[in-house]
């Protein structure tokens, strides 16, 4: 099976996994997911995550993600994962014109020429690039 938009296709998987209330969500990996799963690890999306490296039977490897649940309520940590950018319309912003997601309570994931990174280093570092998704 050949994926159109690998990043539509992670976000989709852990919302899948999200709704049938499942701890762990594995996804194929790539350097581009990596650097989205250490952002929603960083940010506290996600609880932990680890890489398993390419096999015989996995050969493109594989990232385990431990999804984040609030204890009493049990519900999600991400309540919105929402693509962006996609391969058929893509969405770049200059540095200045990132868009704050929820006044700053949300994440919007930004690629730049410095690499991956949230909206608010985006900013700091005073770069622009192609909006892939946010999460709140």
């Amino acid at each position: 099976m050949h994926v159109t938009d690998p990043i539509a296709d992670y976000l989709t998987r852990i919302r899948n996994a999200q709704m049938a209330g499942h701890r762990i969500v594995d996804i194929p990996a790539s350097n581009l997911k990596k650097a989205i799963t250490e952002i929603l690890y960083d940010q506290g999306y996600v609880l932990k995550y680890t890489y398993e490296e390419k096999n015989d039977t996995n050969k493109q490897g594989l990232i385990k993600i431990a999804l984040k649940y609030d204890q009493s309520t049990k519900l999600p940590v991400i309540r919105e994962l929402v693509r962006v950018s996609r391969p058929g319309l893509r969405k770049f912003s200059g540095a200045n014109d990132i868009p704050r997601i929820i006044n700053g309570l949300g994440t919007m994931i930004v690629s730049t020429s410095k690499g991956v990174m949230t909206d608010k280093k985006a900013r700091e570092l005073n770069v622009g690039g192609e909006l892939l998704c946010y999460i709140c």
